[in-house]
């Protein structure tokens, strides 16, 4: 599929439908069928006969379908968590734009020991470089010469022979005799493989057999055909058995068909397709041809008409230019004219709104005096009062009133004694004076009478 060029990614819109038309084409062309080894897991058989399943392994998972026409040839069926091995087609299911295998046919994984032989020897091979795509040899867009390789008596090659015939009548076709089943078959075909390279009479070689069971195209999974193959000077297709059977050959070979009669089509060009591409060519041709003759006629009748004389493109170059000049003088004079009726709109805009400070300016200054003068006198009334309230404090200290005479008498627990009959007869209290204080005890009390209340003061050392 030819990827569309920077200018139709930016130009081309295409549908849904389409993405996934041309996301299809992209898989199918650029992997061919192949197996893949996996689990079976969610394995559903629905009524019209359709298998629908995933194949997963310890890291991925894909979906996968097995139409009916396909899995009723099993000779078994599978179950979920079978390893199996699945010949499949990668493929989209356009509807739903999920990609997934369209699987031909199963088989249970790591059947026998052709299978180990047939995988021992393409690990060695493909180790050997034997599959490596840059090795492999382009096809002849146009042979003059096909080879086949094949047993006369196979139904493959009168398949082949016919197709060549039908395509291309005219392209010369030369067969290399050999036997392609038996014991010595493998030896018989490198051998054929080997003169038609030595020969090179043919431009290309068509490998091919019909289909069989894994034993008849076993011929075709030993190493001395494979190796003569990759020695061959000539491009070989291969195009052995049916569509789901694969060989050595099929790896080692040029390129692989899948089916004898598709290896005839590949290795020889179609003469009806030719003819088309002939005409279609002639058509582009004479098209190209007869645009180029009137692309020059239109320029010849440019030129001619351009064809003045200097003097007056010079002076039409100049009118040119004082009609420029006066445009942009009027341009120029336009905005120079715009931008000043603008400025003198702000002006004006200002002026009208700008405040008379001269008003404000004496009213703060009024302001400020009242404000001075109220503090003033709001400091004054603070003095008086503070001045009043110390007085009122000296004359409540009880300093003062014991530097007058006065005392104050404690009882024992520490409390003022104010009336007589907080103490008795034998308490002691102390008496605080001015300047120290004295221990006492009580002798005598008395509790608002005319009666003398006397006391002994003794003193304790004090």
């Amino acid at each position: 599929m030819n990827l569309p060029s920077a200018l139709e990614i930016t130009q081309t819109i295409i549908t849904v439908s389409e993405l996934n038309s041309n996301v299809k084409t992209v898989l199918e062309n650029n992997f061919p069928l192949l197996w893949v080894n996996g689990e079976i897991s969610n394995l559903k058989r629905y009524p019209s006969g359709h298998w629908y399943f995933s194949l997963k392994d310890a890291d991925a998972q894909v979906r996968c379908v097995m139409f009916r026409h396909k899995n009723q040839y099993l000779d078994w069926q599978p179950r979920d968590g079978t390893q199996v091995e699945v010949l499949a087609l990668v493929t989209l299911y356009e509807a739903r734009g999920d990609y997934q295998l369209n699987v031909e046919t199963v088989r249970r994984a790591g059947l026998g020991t052709l299978y180990e032989a047939f995988e021992r020897l393409k690990k060695q091979l493909d180790r050997d470089g034997l599959f490596d795509p840059d090795r492999k040899k382009k096809l002849p867009a146009f042979p003059r010469q096909i080879g086949i390789i094949t047993s006369p008596a196979t139904a493959a090659l009168h398949d082949v022979i016919t197709t060549l015939k039908r395509r291309l009548p005219s392209l010369p076709i030369v067969i290399y005799p050999t036997p392609v089943q038996g014991r010595d078959a493998a030896i018989n075909i490198a051998s054929a493989i080997v003169a038609a390279s030595a020969r090179h009479e043919c431009d290309v070689l068509i490998l091919c057999r019909g289909g069989g069971s894994i034993e008849d195209l076993w011929a075709f999974n030993e190493e001395t055909v494979a190796r003569a193959i990759a020695a061959c000077t000539v491009p070989v297709i291969s195009g052995i058995g049916h569509e789901t059977d694969f060989t050595i050959a099929d790896f080692v070979a040029d390129r692989r068909a899948p089916t004898p009669t598709a290896a005839a089509e590949i290795s020889s060009p179609e003469i009806t397709e030719l003819k088309q591409r002939l005409s279609r060519q002639h058509q582009k041709l004479h098209h190209a041809i007869t645009r180029k003759l009137e692309n020059s006629m239109q320029k010849i009748d440019l030129l001619t008409h351009r064809h003045t004389h200097p003097g007056e493109r010079i002076q039409n170059q100049l009118s040119h230019l004082q009609h420029l000049q006066e445009r942009l003088i009027a341009s120029i004079t336009y905005h120079i004219d715009k931008r000043f009726w603008v400025t003198r709109s702000y002006y004006q805009r200002i002026l009208s709104s700008r405040p008379n400070l001269t008003p404000v300016a004496e009213q703060q200054k009024r302001i400020a005096e009242q404000l001075s003068q109220t503090c003033l006198r709001k400091i004054e009334i603070m003095a008086t009062k503070l001045q009043h309230r110390q007085e009122q404090l000296i004359q409540l200290n009880p300093q003062s009133i014991l530097n007058r005479g006065y005392s104050i008498t404690y009882s024992s627990e520490g409390k003022i004694v104010s009336k007589a009959n907080q103490v008795s007869a034998g308490d002691k209290i102390q008496v605080k004076f001015a300047q120290g204080h004295v221990n006492a005890n009580v002798t005598k009390t008395c509790n608002n009478s005319n009666k003398t209340k006397k006391t002994n003061p003794r003193s304790d050392n004090y």
